[in-house]
């Protein structure tokens, strides 16, 4: 009994979680046994190659689709119930506006949903708006209309934002300072969701990342613990020729510089020099995060 409320009072502190969910499209296993927190205040980076099941486990926490199996929570709730939903934000991957409205009109119209909005101004100055209120949607650039769609997320005052590839077609610019607009909104005790193709967005952003793939969680924690998971260094020099060394996972080469990834950078030079390899300009580093997610998956982010 004491282990059961635990439980409960546990998924009530928590803005989001899944326990346990299985989704099925037909015979296509979108998610199999997923379980999975959104913590208070954390900003939260869900990846996976494209078909891992991302799109799916935000449509569950988003109370738009119903789990086969398991459980979905929203503040506590069942994230279809609309007193969850009042404290939520959502960006999804496409996003229809209405062409003759102007922006602060779309504004408007969501913040009349909640009881406290965000101010517009607000809005407009965090997201890159200003100066555009008056302008009809349909007069948007591809990139404008994206930051609108991404200020409404935030026009409620939500205490969680799921933001779905939120800076697909921004320029580094807008996505940079879109960036900035989601840390601010973080360091006054929001919490995010996030799902980026940008692992570079995922390493600037997330407090936590998780990965999935085929439809399970398959790694979580910081990314310095997403890195060391891997267990992998990269080695760099210049060299004109390259004998077989042993303990390299993977080898790379353009021009005459090499690029190798092992778990042991210490007996791999140790090798160059035991096997007079004339290299120069050794360099030896951690993985990316990029290269980190492509040896727990087995293959890069498609942008």
């Amino acid at each position: 009994m004491v282990r059961s409320l635990a439980k409960v009072v546990h998924k009530a502190s928590s803005p989001a979680v899944l326990e346990q969910v299985s989704k099925h499209y037909g015979r296509v296993k979108a998610l199999e046994e997923l379980s999975l927190e959104v913590t208070e205040g954390e900003l939260l980076a869900l990846l996976g190659p494209n078909g891992a099941g991302k799109s799916t486990a935000i449509s569950l926490l988003a109370g738009l689709r119903r789990p086969d199996r398991g459980r979905a929570w929203l503040f506590g709730l069942d994230p279809r119930d609309p007193q969850a939903r009042a404290n939520l934000g959502v960006t999804p991957q496409e996003t229809g506006l209405p062409n003759e409205l102007r922006v602060h009109e779309v504004l408007e119209l969501v913040q009349a949903h909640y009881p406290n909005p965000t101010p517009r101004r607000e809005l407009l100055e965090r997201f890159g708006l200003g100066g555009l209120e008056r302008r009809q949607c349909g007069g948007l650039s591809g990139g404008q209309k994206r930051r609108l769609a991404v200020a409404l997320a935030f026009a409620g005052n939500p205490r969680l934002v799921i933001l779905d590839e939120p800076t697909t077609g921004l320029d580094v610019e807008a996505r940079r300072s879109l960036w900035e607009g989601v840390k601010r909104y973080q360091a006054q005790g929001g919490t995010v969701l996030l799902t980026t193709h940008y692992l570079e967005e995922a390493e600037a952003l997330a407090s936590r990342i998780a990965v999935i793939d085929r439809g399970r969680l398959i790694a979580e924690g910081t990314v310095g613990q997403i890195k060391a998971r891997v267990g992998l260094k990269q080695v760099r020099f210049a060299a004109a020729e390259l004998p077989p060394l042993e303990g390299v996972s993977r080898l790379e080469r353009e021009g005459d510089t090499f690029t190798l990834y092992t778990p042991e950078a210490d007996t791999v030079v140790r090798q160059l020099v035991q096997k007079s390899v004339a290299f120069k300009g050794l360099e030896v580093r951690s993985v990316s995060l990029e290269e980190a997610f492509v040896a727990l998956t087995g293959e890069p982010q498609k942008e």
